[in-house]
């Protein structure tokens, strides 16, 4: 059986941050303690580097089946173990869209063969599938993902009565992608009229707006109020919406929650001339007071969850014109050096990062033995040298697409080791693929 011990070691968790050390044996925590004794194990010493729970991100799109030239599972769980996250929730709308019980299941057996990180899927909801969404097992699914705005993928549902009826029958988490679409269509006819196809990119915010975002988000709480439904918002872009969310209650009692995504942190809408289609996301990249305004909303817990949307597209296909380029990028790799910079920035604090990348996703997911450095969890640690600048380049992007929008920054920290249930999957740059993750689980009836 593995037996490691990490010494010397300043580990965050749990809004602390204490020097020991850790040990592993088999897949989890066996001890924590200021000193254990490293007889017949091996010896990994942390030199008083950063210790932090693996990062969980409850949104990514990883592309297989369907859209392999993309990604697949297999490249992007390696990006995400190298940039420190040990567990991913990826989305239904690959092809085919995943609107079935066995199409579920074909992608988790996938990931069982090629997964480096632990990994879930959620169920795909469409306009006629509920009999389908019925059947899932909430106790080895993530939750239930409903696009109500059309995104990548023919998945937008905007029926009422579809809606009413997944947040009334629905037994668990509902995740959703809210922008209106009725106000997109105006939106983006009215532009198109104006400026043809040269439509600039920097008009992306204002056909994907603040009122789309709005009306959408708002109208999911309010359904998932009627039916006491468990409702966790993706992607919050705007200030405005910031403000619909209750941080008054503790995150195990909350019904309905919401999640920041790196990109709306870091970039806002003066980006667009530098960096143009590679940062064209839905919901949009917003502007400079939107982006501080979520980051508050992180800070005193109105957003629970820092997560990514990773979601890679070839460089040919981001070359495009506005109405031909899709939206999304790939961010997995580098979403905790990012927050780790906003750290050295004094923007955030270290427990603040583990808070909302690890410990709020685990209780929000209700996830089993994850997220938190405990006795007797499963042993997903990162191991980060706060003091190892390094700069993204294209040879140093892991996502199979090969290109990042934070090419040309300088990240302070790097990260070293990775542990994934309990296997060290990743050291100084290299991968050891010889186990792959696990399923997550979740404390669900």
């Amino acid at each position: 059986m593995n037996s490691t011990v990490i010494t010397n070691a300043k580990i965050v968790n749990e809004g602390k941050i204490t020097t020991g050390d850790v040990w592993i044996k088999g897949q989890r925590i066996e001890k924590i303690a200021a000193s254990i004794p490293t007889q017949h194990a091996h010896v990994i010493d942390a030199k008083g580097q950063l210790l932090l729970p693996g990062a969980i991100d409850d949104q990514v799109h990883f592309r297989e089946p369907g859209l392999t030239h993309k990604a697949t599972i297999k490249t992007e769980a390696r990006a995400a173990v190298a940039g420190g996250v040990t567990s991913f929730m990826e989305m239904p709308n690959t092809v085919p869209p995943v609107f079935t019980q066995q199409l579920l299941e074909d992608k988790y057996q996938i990931a069982a063969r090629t997964a480096l990180a632990n990994y879930s899927f959620f169920m795909g909801a469409g306009n006629d599938n509920l009999e389908e969404v019925l059947k899932t097992d909430i106790t080895k699914v993530c939750g239930l993902k409903i696009f109500m705005g059309s995104s990548t993928g023919n998945l937008l549902v905007d029926s009422p009565a579809v809606l009413e009826n997944l947040f009334s029958k629905f037994p668990s988490l509902i995740a959703t992608h809210c922008e209106d679409e009725a106000t997109i269509l105006k939106n983006t006819a009215d532009y198109k009229a104006k400026y043809g196809e040269g439509m600039p990119v920097n008009h992306h915010p204002l056909i994907r707006s603040e009122a789309a975002c709005f009306k959408s988000s708002s109208f999911a709480i309010e359904l998932a109020k009627k039916h006491g439904t468990r409702l966790h918002i993706l992607h919050i872009s705007t200030a405005k919406e910031t403000h619909q969310f209750d941080n008054n209650v503790p995150l195990e009692k909350k019904k309905i929650t919401a999640e920041a995504c790196v990109h709306h942190l870091w970039f806002n809408d003066a980006d667009y001339d530098r960096l143009g289609m590679l940062i064209k996301w839905n919901p949009a990249i917003k502007t400079k007071a939107d982006q501080e305004e979520i980051l508050k909303a992180v800070l005193d817990d109105r957003i629970d969850v820092i997560a990514t949307d990773h979601a890679p597209h070839t460089s040919e296909e981001k070359s495009k014109g506005y109405f031909q380029a899709p939206s999304g990028g790939p961010l997995i790799q580098h979403s905790l050096v990012a927050m780790l910079e906003f750290y050295h920035q004094k923007k955030i604090s270290l427990e603040k990062i583990v808070q909302k990348m690890a410990h709020n996703p685990a209780i929000l997911f209700q996830i089993q033995d994850r997220g938190f450095i405990r006795e007797g969890y499963f042993a997903d640690l990162v191991l980060v040298d706060q003091a190892s600048p390094w700069t993204v380049t294209k040879s140093n992007v892991l996502a199979k697409c090969g290109w990042s929008p934070f090419e040309g920054n300088t990240f302070q920290s790097s990260v070293t080791h990775t542990w994934v249930s309990g296997h060290l999957a990743y050291a100084d740059g290299k991968f050891n693929e010889q186990q792959t993750g696990e399923r997550l689980l979740f404390n669900r009836k």
